[in-house]
Protein backbone atom coordinates (compact mmCIF):
# COMPACT_ATOMS: atom_id res chain seq x y z
CA UNK A 1 0.00 0.00 0.00
CA UNK A 2 0.89 3.56 -0.87
CA UNK A 3 1.19 6.22 1.92
CA UNK A 4 -2.33 7.65 2.82
CA UNK A 5 -3.43 10.28 0.25
CA UNK A 6 -5.81 11.99 1.99
CA UNK A 7 -6.75 13.68 -1.69
CA UNK A 8 -7.76 10.53 -2.92
CA UNK A 9 -9.09 9.58 0.12
CA UNK A 10 -11.89 12.51 0.41
CA UNK A 11 -12.52 12.23 -3.23
CA UNK A 12 -13.04 8.56 -3.08
CA UNK A 13 -15.42 9.10 0.66
CA UNK A 14 -17.66 11.71 -0.81
CA UNK A 15 -18.26 11.00 -4.37
CA UNK A 16 -19.32 7.67 -2.35
CA UNK A 17 -21.55 8.98 -0.01
CA UNK A 18 -22.97 11.10 -2.28
CA UNK A 19 -24.37 8.59 -4.57
CA UNK A 20 -25.34 5.67 -2.02
CA UNK A 21 -26.47 7.94 0.90
CA UNK A 22 -29.42 6.54 2.96
CA UNK A 23 -32.85 8.39 2.66
CA UNK A 24 -33.13 10.06 6.44
CA UNK A 25 -35.41 12.97 7.23
CA UNK A 26 -32.46 15.02 8.60
CA UNK A 27 -30.45 14.69 5.08
CA UNK A 28 -33.15 16.84 3.75
CA UNK A 29 -32.75 20.05 5.53
CA UNK A 30 -29.84 22.39 6.34
CA UNK A 31 -31.61 23.81 9.36
CA UNK A 32 -28.97 23.84 12.68
CA UNK A 33 -31.97 23.05 14.95
CA UNK A 34 -33.66 19.81 12.91
CA UNK A 35 -30.07 18.56 12.84
CA UNK A 36 -29.20 19.37 16.16
CA UNK A 37 -32.64 16.86 17.19
CA UNK A 38 -31.64 14.22 14.54
CA UNK A 39 -28.12 14.00 16.29
CA UNK A 40 -29.31 14.03 19.94
CA UNK A 41 -31.94 11.13 19.15
CA UNK A 42 -29.43 9.46 17.51
CA UNK A 43 -26.98 9.20 20.37
CA UNK A 44 -26.82 5.12 21.59
CA UNK A 45 -29.63 5.03 19.03
CA UNK A 46 -30.29 2.90 15.68
CA UNK A 47 -31.33 5.37 12.90
CA UNK A 48 -34.82 2.75 12.22
CA UNK A 49 -35.46 3.46 15.50
CA UNK A 50 -34.99 7.71 15.35
CA UNK A 51 -36.99 8.20 12.24
CA UNK A 52 -40.41 8.36 13.42
CA UNK A 53 -39.42 9.65 16.89
CA UNK A 54 -37.39 12.51 14.74
CA UNK A 55 -40.66 12.99 12.52
CA UNK A 56 -43.09 13.61 15.41
CA UNK A 57 -41.05 15.67 17.38
CA UNK A 58 -40.35 17.82 14.75
CA UNK A 59 -44.23 17.88 14.06
CA UNK A 60 -44.98 18.95 18.03
CA UNK A 61 -41.78 20.97 17.88
CA UNK A 62 -41.23 22.67 14.60
CA UNK A 63 -39.19 25.77 15.51
CA UNK A 64 -37.19 25.98 18.84
CA UNK A 65 -39.36 28.74 20.46
CA UNK A 66 -41.81 25.56 20.30
CA UNK A 67 -39.77 23.61 21.67
CA UNK A 68 -38.32 26.17 24.44
CA UNK A 69 -41.87 27.07 25.62
CA UNK A 70 -42.82 23.66 25.83
CA UNK A 71 -43.83 21.92 29.06
CA UNK A 72 -41.42 19.25 30.29
CA UNK A 73 -44.77 16.00 30.36
CA UNK A 74 -45.56 17.01 26.85
CA UNK A 75 -41.70 16.78 25.90
CA UNK A 76 -41.23 13.20 27.54
CA UNK A 77 -44.07 11.71 26.08
CA UNK A 78 -42.91 12.81 22.42
CA UNK A 79 -39.35 11.04 23.50
CA UNK A 80 -41.25 8.47 25.04
CA UNK A 81 -39.60 5.08 24.65
CA UNK A 82 -36.10 6.20 23.67
CA UNK A 83 -34.30 6.33 26.59
CA UNK A 84 -31.51 8.13 27.92
CA UNK A 85 -33.91 11.17 28.91
CA UNK A 86 -31.81 13.18 30.30
CA UNK A 87 -30.80 13.85 26.21
CA UNK A 88 -34.64 15.46 25.68
CA UNK A 89 -34.23 17.61 28.82
CA UNK A 90 -30.36 18.65 28.18
CA UNK A 91 -32.18 19.32 23.98
CA UNK A 92 -34.71 21.88 25.44
CA UNK A 93 -32.43 23.44 27.71
CA UNK A 94 -29.95 24.34 25.25
CA UNK A 95 -32.51 25.20 22.62
CA UNK A 96 -33.88 27.54 25.62
CA UNK A 97 -30.62 29.24 26.07
CA UNK A 98 -30.46 29.73 21.97
CA UNK A 99 -33.57 31.22 21.39
CA UNK A 100 -33.21 33.45 24.78
CA UNK A 101 -29.14 34.58 24.23
CA UNK A 102 -28.73 34.17 20.95
CA UNK A 103 -31.98 35.76 18.95
CA UNK A 104 -33.27 31.65 18.42
CA UNK A 105 -30.22 31.60 15.92
CA UNK A 106 -27.86 28.84 16.56
CA UNK A 107 -24.47 29.52 17.54
CA UNK A 108 -21.74 29.20 14.28
CA UNK A 109 -18.60 28.63 16.00
CA UNK A 110 -17.43 25.89 18.24
CA UNK A 111 -16.49 27.83 21.37
CA UNK A 112 -20.37 29.31 21.42
CA UNK A 113 -21.71 26.42 20.29
CA UNK A 114 -20.06 24.33 22.99
CA UNK A 115 -21.34 26.08 25.37
CA UNK A 116 -25.06 24.85 25.46
CA UNK A 117 -26.21 22.08 27.28
CA UNK A 118 -25.93 19.19 26.34
CA UNK A 119 -24.02 20.09 23.11
CA UNK A 120 -20.25 17.79 23.54
CA UNK A 121 -17.66 18.02 21.12
CA UNK A 122 -19.59 15.72 18.71
CA UNK A 123 -22.84 17.55 18.00
CA UNK A 124 -20.95 20.43 18.08
CA UNK A 125 -19.08 19.32 15.24
CA UNK A 126 -21.86 17.86 13.69
CA UNK A 127 -24.08 20.63 13.70
CA UNK A 128 -21.35 23.41 12.33
CA UNK A 129 -20.35 21.03 9.40
CA UNK A 130 -24.09 19.64 8.30
CA UNK A 131 -25.47 23.11 8.85
CA UNK A 132 -23.37 25.63 8.38
CA UNK A 133 -20.52 23.91 6.23
CA UNK A 134 -17.85 24.20 8.78
CA UNK A 135 -14.48 22.21 8.46
CA UNK A 136 -14.73 21.26 12.19
CA UNK A 137 -14.30 17.33 13.23
CA UNK A 138 -17.51 15.34 14.64
CA UNK A 139 -16.33 12.28 16.02
CA UNK A 140 -18.15 9.67 17.46
CA UNK A 141 -17.83 5.70 17.60
CA UNK A 142 -18.68 5.31 13.59
CA UNK A 143 -15.85 7.52 12.62
CA UNK A 144 -13.65 6.07 15.22
CA UNK A 145 -13.67 2.59 13.81
CA UNK A 146 -12.98 3.73 10.63
CA UNK A 147 -10.23 5.88 11.11
CA UNK A 148 -8.51 3.52 13.36
CA UNK A 149 -8.73 1.33 10.31
CA UNK A 150 -7.95 3.36 7.88
CA UNK A 151 -5.13 5.04 9.75
CA UNK A 152 -4.14 1.86 11.51
CA UNK A 153 -4.82 3.25 15.05
CA UNK A 154 -4.68 1.07 18.07
CA UNK A 155 -5.45 3.02 20.83
CA UNK A 156 -8.23 2.32 22.90
CA UNK A 157 -11.32 3.95 22.17
CA UNK A 158 -12.57 3.37 25.52
CA UNK A 159 -10.81 5.66 26.86
CA UNK A 160 -11.63 9.08 26.56
CA UNK A 161 -8.25 10.55 26.14
CA UNK A 162 -8.18 8.52 22.89
CA UNK A 163 -10.91 10.91 21.40
CA UNK A 164 -8.54 14.01 21.11
CA UNK A 165 -6.53 11.31 18.72
CA UNK A 166 -9.40 11.19 16.35
CA UNK A 167 -10.01 14.71 16.41
CA UNK A 168 -7.03 15.70 15.38
CA UNK A 169 -6.81 13.38 12.46
CA UNK A 170 -10.11 14.28 11.34
CA UNK A 171 -8.53 18.21 11.59
CA UNK A 172 -5.91 17.18 9.25
CA UNK A 173 -7.83 15.40 6.65
CA UNK A 174 -11.45 16.72 6.60
CA UNK A 175 -12.40 18.52 3.03
CA UNK A 176 -12.82 21.81 3.77
CA UNK A 177 -14.56 22.56 0.61
CA UNK A 178 -17.46 20.19 1.21
CA UNK A 179 -17.28 19.25 5.34
CA UNK A 180 -20.78 18.12 5.58
CA UNK A 181 -20.33 15.19 2.81
CA UNK A 182 -16.79 14.67 4.28
CA UNK A 183 -18.13 13.95 8.29
CA UNK A 184 -21.24 12.44 7.13
CA UNK A 185 -19.80 10.21 4.58
CA UNK A 186 -17.31 8.97 7.33
CA UNK A 187 -20.07 8.31 9.39
CA UNK A 188 -22.53 6.38 6.62
CA UNK A 189 -19.05 4.48 5.90
CA UNK A 190 -18.87 2.96 9.64
CA UNK A 191 -22.88 2.48 9.51
CA UNK A 192 -23.64 0.11 6.73
CA UNK A 193 -19.60 -0.73 5.35
CA UNK A 194 -16.94 -0.80 7.97
CA UNK A 195 -19.25 -2.30 10.86
CA UNK A 196 -17.74 -3.59 14.06
CA UNK A 197 -18.11 -7.18 12.78
CA UNK A 198 -17.50 -8.72 9.29
CA UNK A 199 -16.71 -5.20 7.68
CA UNK A 200 -17.52 -5.42 3.82
CA UNK A 201 -14.16 -4.23 2.89
CA UNK A 202 -15.00 -5.55 -1.16
CA UNK A 203 -17.59 -2.76 -1.39
CA UNK A 204 -15.25 0.04 0.51
CA UNK A 205 -15.03 2.81 -1.44
CA UNK A 206 -11.69 3.76 0.47
CA UNK A 207 -9.93 0.46 1.23
CA UNK A 208 -7.40 1.80 -1.28
CA UNK A 209 -6.25 4.36 1.78
CA UNK A 210 -7.20 1.50 4.29
CA UNK A 211 -3.68 0.64 6.37
CA UNK A 212 -5.82 -2.20 8.02
CA UNK A 213 -6.99 -4.26 4.98
CA UNK A 214 -3.57 -4.55 3.36
CA UNK A 215 -2.59 -5.68 7.13
CA UNK A 216 -5.25 -8.41 7.16
CA UNK A 217 -6.04 -6.25 10.72
CA UNK A 218 -9.65 -4.87 9.95
CA UNK A 219 -11.37 -7.53 12.26
CA UNK A 220 -9.03 -6.70 15.47
CA UNK A 221 -9.56 -3.12 14.93
CA UNK A 222 -10.92 -0.88 16.72
CA UNK A 223 -9.01 -1.64 20.05
CA UNK A 224 -12.28 -1.18 22.29
CA UNK A 225 -12.10 -2.66 26.98
CA UNK A 226 -15.08 -4.10 27.90
CA UNK A 227 -17.10 -2.41 29.87
CA UNK A 228 -17.79 -3.77 33.58
CA UNK A 229 -20.79 -6.00 34.09
CA UNK A 230 -23.99 -3.95 34.90
CA UNK A 231 -25.48 -4.23 38.42
CA UNK A 232 -29.33 -6.06 38.25
CA UNK A 233 -31.65 -4.39 40.50
CA UNK A 234 -34.76 -7.03 41.52
CA UNK A 235 -38.43 -5.20 41.84
CA UNK A 236 -42.40 -6.16 42.58
CA UNK A 237 -44.22 -4.25 39.93
CA UNK A 238 -48.05 -3.82 40.84
CA UNK A 239 -50.91 -2.85 38.57
CA UNK A 240 -53.60 -1.51 41.05
CA UNK A 241 -56.34 -1.06 39.74
CA UNK A 242 -59.25 0.66 41.98
CA UNK A 243 -62.93 -0.06 41.28
CA UNK A 244 -63.71 3.04 39.24
CA UNK A 245 -61.26 1.31 36.91
CA UNK A 246 -58.36 3.84 37.98
CA UNK A 247 -54.36 2.73 37.97
CA UNK A 248 -52.57 3.84 40.61
CA UNK A 249 -49.06 5.86 39.21
CA UNK A 250 -46.40 7.28 40.76
CA UNK A 251 -44.28 10.05 39.65
CA UNK A 252 -40.05 9.38 39.77
CA UNK A 253 -38.05 11.95 41.44
CA UNK A 254 -37.16 15.25 39.39
CA UNK A 255 -33.56 13.97 39.45
CA UNK A 256 -31.88 10.67 38.53
CA UNK A 257 -32.99 7.91 36.51
CA UNK A 258 -35.95 8.52 34.68
CA UNK A 259 -36.52 11.86 36.13
CA UNK A 260 -40.27 12.54 36.32
CA UNK A 261 -41.64 9.78 34.17
CA UNK A 262 -44.38 7.54 35.90
CA UNK A 263 -44.22 4.22 36.79
CA UNK A 264 -46.92 1.59 38.30
CA UNK A 265 -45.94 1.19 42.27
CA UNK A 266 -42.38 -0.68 42.61
CA UNK A 267 -41.18 -1.87 45.25
CA UNK A 268 -37.10 -3.37 45.51
CA UNK A 269 -35.74 -6.64 46.79
CA UNK A 270 -33.61 -5.03 49.64
CA UNK A 271 -33.99 -8.17 51.19
CA UNK A 272 -34.37 -11.69 50.72
CA UNK A 273 -37.82 -13.45 51.15
CA UNK A 274 -39.37 -10.32 52.31
CA UNK A 275 -43.30 -9.51 52.16
CA UNK A 276 -43.28 -6.68 49.09
CA UNK A 277 -47.25 -7.46 49.41
CA UNK A 278 -46.98 -5.30 53.32
CA UNK A 279 -44.37 -3.20 51.87
CA UNK A 280 -46.70 -1.72 48.93
CA UNK A 281 -49.72 -1.12 51.19
CA UNK A 282 -47.92 0.60 53.77
CA UNK A 283 -45.67 3.15 51.61
CA UNK A 284 -48.86 3.61 49.42
CA UNK A 285 -51.61 3.57 52.12
CA UNK A 286 -53.47 1.05 50.04
CA UNK A 287 -54.77 -2.25 50.35
CA UNK A 288 -53.83 -4.21 47.18
CA UNK A 289 -55.03 -8.31 46.36
CA UNK A 290 -52.97 -9.80 43.90
CA UNK A 291 -54.89 -11.67 41.77
CA UNK A 292 -53.03 -12.28 38.18
CA UNK A 293 -49.26 -13.10 38.54
CA UNK A 294 -48.28 -10.69 34.69
CA UNK A 295 -44.80 -12.66 34.26
CA UNK A 296 -41.43 -11.18 34.54
CA UNK A 297 -39.84 -8.03 32.79
CA UNK A 298 -36.43 -7.18 32.13
CA UNK A 299 -34.96 -3.48 31.26
CA UNK A 300 -31.23 -3.12 30.38
CA UNK A 301 -29.53 0.32 31.21
CA UNK A 302 -26.50 1.30 30.25
CA UNK A 303 -25.36 1.22 33.71
CA UNK A 304 -28.14 -1.23 35.55
CA UNK A 305 -30.67 -4.17 34.66
CA UNK A 306 -33.79 -3.92 36.17
CA UNK A 307 -35.54 -8.10 36.84
CA UNK A 308 -38.75 -7.26 37.41
CA UNK A 309 -41.67 -9.42 38.46
CA UNK A 310 -45.44 -7.75 37.74
CA UNK A 311 -48.63 -8.83 39.22
CA UNK A 312 -52.30 -7.19 38.78
CA UNK A 313 -55.16 -6.97 41.24
CA UNK A 314 -57.40 -4.73 42.83
CA UNK A 315 -56.45 -1.72 45.57
CA UNK A 316 -58.80 -0.19 47.96
CA UNK A 317 -57.99 3.48 49.59
CA UNK A 318 -56.21 6.56 48.77
CA UNK A 319 -52.48 6.98 48.17
CA UNK A 320 -51.11 9.90 50.40
CA UNK A 321 -48.28 10.52 48.50
CA UNK A 322 -48.21 13.49 46.73
CA UNK A 323 -46.23 12.33 43.59
CA UNK A 324 -49.32 9.11 43.40
CA UNK A 325 -52.09 9.89 40.86
CA UNK A 326 -55.36 7.32 40.25
CA UNK A 327 -55.76 7.36 36.15
CA UNK A 328 -57.88 6.36 33.74
CA UNK A 329 -56.56 3.93 30.66
CA UNK A 330 -57.13 7.49 28.45
CA UNK A 331 -55.36 9.24 30.98
CA UNK A 332 -52.61 6.35 30.98
CA UNK A 333 -51.88 7.26 26.82
CA UNK A 334 -51.43 11.18 27.84
CA UNK A 335 -48.35 10.58 31.03
CA UNK A 336 -44.26 9.69 29.83
CA UNK A 337 -43.62 6.31 30.75
CA UNK A 338 -40.15 4.53 30.46
CA UNK A 339 -39.95 0.97 28.22
CA UNK A 340 -39.70 -0.77 31.23
CA UNK A 341 -43.32 0.32 31.96
CA UNK A 342 -44.32 0.66 28.71
CA UNK A 343 -43.58 -3.16 28.26
CA UNK A 344 -45.57 -3.75 31.41
CA UNK A 345 -48.72 -2.06 30.52
CA UNK A 346 -48.39 -3.56 26.81
CA UNK A 347 -48.53 -7.06 28.50
CA UNK A 348 -51.77 -5.49 30.20
CA UNK A 349 -53.40 -4.75 27.89
CA UNK A 350 -52.86 -7.60 25.59
CA UNK A 351 -54.04 -9.87 28.28
CA UNK A 352 -57.11 -8.40 27.65
CA UNK A 353 -57.58 -7.26 31.53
Amino acid sequence: MSEFNKITFRKSLIEWYLEEKRNLPWRETSDPYKIWVSEIMLQQTRVDTVIPYYNRFIDAFPSMEELASADEEKLLKQWEGLGYYSRARNLQAGVREVVENYNSVVPQTREEISTLKGVGPYTAGAILSIAYGRPEHAVDGNVMRVLSRVLLIKEDIAKPKTRKIFEQAVSEIIDVQDPSSFNQGLMELGAVICTPTSPKCLLCPVRENCSAFFAGEQNDLPIKTKNKKTKALHYDIYVAQNEHKQFLMEKRPETGLLANMYQFPMIEHALKEMDTILLLQERYAIHFSKEIDLGTFKHVFSHLTWEMNCFVGHAVGESQLDTCKWLTIEEIKEVPMPVPMLKIWKAYIERGN
